[in-house]
């Protein structure tokens, strides 16, 4: 049986573990190849959770392999435009082609509003805004080159729907993300080339790991009840990475060729509260 993927190519960053590997493998088993990129390294100081690890990337190619798809991953910042290009460049030169891009990395630093420093604030916005960007230009001329058209997905948050409680600097990236995925959609249109933005709400991923609760009970007491604004309507309250993946491979798939400029929540309803 075909896969809704076949003979695509996908780039995906911050592939090595949670959501990003999710994208990987699922469109992988869907018949995708992969370029992935992950900085597979030391977060800023200001993150309060576990960096991923060259390991935990490596573990993405064995996984992707074992689907039977090809997959090229690297270690680069987003940050980094040339460092993405250079990826890109590589997996291109391999595979042939680029359909897909999934604008996965980011990072989240819970911190009440008068704690934020500038070093954070500008943490949270060069790796989430700038490194966002820098994903969708190290790739979408690829994409165009083909003349086949494409979907680029950001992957946003149901803060970039509505707001993160004790993450200011988070939420504005997070809209910053939607507000980019339509003005690009505007642009690429003209070339088939779709651009959506994802909407996750609270996810079962590495990001929960090290000081990330106790960051969120610290925040929390400056100003209790404020997280009952995110709460979501289903009883399964957090989702899977691979929840998120399965919406990723619909908006990457000819399924939904006739949506651009959207953004498309997989929040258990937490937006709507």
């Amino acid at each position: 049986m075909s896969g809704r993927l076949d003979g695509m190519v996908a780039f995906i960053t911050g592939a090595a573990r949670g959501q990003g590997r999710a994208h990987a493998v699922r469109m992988a088993k869907e018949g995708a190849d992969i370029i992935a990129v992950d900085l597979a390294g030391p977060l800023p100081s200001c993150v309060p959770y576990e960096s991923a690890t060259p390991e935990d990337l490596a573990e993405t190619v064995r996984l992707v392999e074992a689907t039977g798809r090809r997959i090229i991953a690297s270690k680069a910042d987003i940050r980094d435009l040339d460092a993405l290009k250079a990826a890109v460049d590589n997996g291109v030169a391999e595979f042939g082609r680029l359909d897909i891009i999934v604008a996965n990395a980011g990072i989240s630093v819970p911190e009440p509003w008068n704690e934020i420093t500038p070093e954070s604030f500008r943490e949270v916005i060069d790796i989430n805004v700038v490194g966002t960007w820098n994903t969708v230009m190290a790739g979408a001329q690829k994409i165009i080159d083909g003349g086949r058209g494409g979907s680029i997905i950001l992957i946003g948050s149901a803060a970039g729907l509505k707001m993160q409680p004790f993450m200011v600097h988070y939420t504005a990236s997070k809209h910053a993300v939607t507000g980019m995925a339509r003005a690009f959609a505007a642009e690429l249109g003209k070339y088939k080339i779709r651009v959506n933005s994802l909407h996750p709400g609270a996810v079962n991923t590495p990001m929960g790991t090290g000081d990330m609760v106790a960051a969120l009970g610290r925040a929390e007491e400056t100003n209790p009840g404020l997280m009952k604004m995110v709460t979501p309507f289903l009883p399964d309250y957090v989702a899977e990475p691979e929840d998120i993946a399965d919406a990723a491979c619909w908006l990457a798939s000819n399924e939904s060729r006739m949506v651009t400029a959207s953004g498309v929540a997989v929040d258990l309803g937490s937006t709507q509260f």
